[in-house]
């Protein structure tokens, strides 16, 4: 049985972006100090925190010397390297752990993993080389879609694999790196459960959401999405056999494809996620609150809804009328203290609140 951690405790976050700073925000409201690790000494987690520290994720030395400060530490994207993690917890323990860091960090691995705890993908192939990506093209056929094996969220390191699409042209846009290559799945809406797991094995999830995408981007959340018992039975079925294959701790979420009303794994955020930010203001226990008592061995918090929600990112200039925004009865304002606006860049997000149907 895992020892809570007391409120006084420090909690380290790697990582200085918005899902830090809310990480950071959550982890203040339950007495904790948050403490950031980021590149950059002015980013908009480390000005919602008790202290940053700032240095480059190569260095080790910088790393230990924070984790040593922390009582536990947490990451708050997938992109932080592994040997950061390494670095990390050789001075305080690290929630979630290394391996749901690394499979997550490579769509592959990531892929077979999914298939291997019992849950369904589409179909796809590893490529490593243009003769890989045409034999690839040939088995699985088009539309399909090329996605470098690591980095990239947000449409980014992708190609689009259509009829009539050059091959050559697809592999040179995403670097010639390795990648796979996923067929198209003929879904009728995109959806996503968030869930938590503790150290001691316990399960929680919020109800599924119905998410709309552009540009790679996911532009808006709504929640609870329509979906029968069976439905959200699966989803739950689903981020068990994900949490516990990984040994998850903290909060994870599991994009869905809903082809028919089976449900198809896209991919796993091992983190907090965007289409749990409507959990902020319509649950009793938003997801990084969650995620903190979570990574502090605390009792989950309760995750059913008091409110419906639509859930809006607020992408580049979309910020602009803030105060409009602001002004609205029904809408919880939550932006994320980025120095500059730029098209494609989320800035905030608002959460327009709805009563519930009972």
């Amino acid at each position: 049985m895992t020892q809570p951690l007391a409120p006084g405790s420090v909690i380290g976050i790697l990582g200085g972006g918005q899902l830090g700073r809310m990480l950071a925000t959550a982890a203040a409201e339950l007495g904790f100090d948050a403490h950031i690790f980021d590149p950059e000494s002015d980013c908009p987690a480390g000005r919602a925190a008790a202290r940053v520290w700032s240095a480059p994720w190569d260095d080790d030395g910088a790393i230990q010397a924070f984790a040593g400060k922390c009582d536990v530490i947490t990451f708050e994207w997938e992109n932080v390297p592994a040997s950061a993690i390494d670095a990390a917890e050789s001075r305080a323990p690290v929630r979630p752990g290394r391996k749901s860091l690394e499979l997550t960090q490579d769509r592959l691995v990531e892929k077979s993993f999914i298939r291997e705890a019992g849950c369904q993908t589409v179909d796809f192939a590893e490529v490593n080389s243009l003769a890989d990506l045409e034999n690839a093209v040939a088995r699985i056929g088009r539309p399909s879609i090329l996605k470098t094996r690591r980095f990239g969220y947000d449409g980014k390191g992708q190609a689009v694999v259509k009829a009539g699409s050059g091959l050559a042209e697809a592999w040179a846009s995403i670097g010639g790196q390795p990648a796979i290559l996923e067929a198209f799945a003929p879904f009728q809406r995109e959806l996503s459960v968030v869930a938590a797991r503790t150290v001691n094995g316990d399960l929680k999830t919020f109800p599924l959401a119905e998410n709309q995408h552009s540009g790679g981007i996911l532009r808006v959340s709504t929640a609870p999405a329509q979906a029968s018992a069976g439905l959200e039975a699966d989803a739950l079925k689903i981020a068990e056999a994900i949490g516990n294959g990984l040994e998850h701790v903290g909060v994870f979420a599991v994009e869905l494809f809903d082809v028919g009303g089976q449900l198809i794994v896209n991919e796993i955020a091992p983190r907090v996620h965007n289409s749990g930010h409507w959990t902020m203001d319509a649950c009793a226990c938003g997801q990084f609150e969650q995620h903190i008592r979570a990574v502090a061995g605390w009792p989950l918090g309760n995750t059913a809804p008091h409110s419906a929600c639509e859930m809006t990112n607020l992408i580049g200039e979309d910020v602009s009328p803030w105060l409009d925004l602001a002004s609205e009865p029904d809408v919880c304002l939550h932006l994320y203290g980025k120095r500059d606006t730029r098209p494609g860049r989320k800035m905030g997000h608002i959460n327009r609140l709805f009563p519930l149907e009972r």
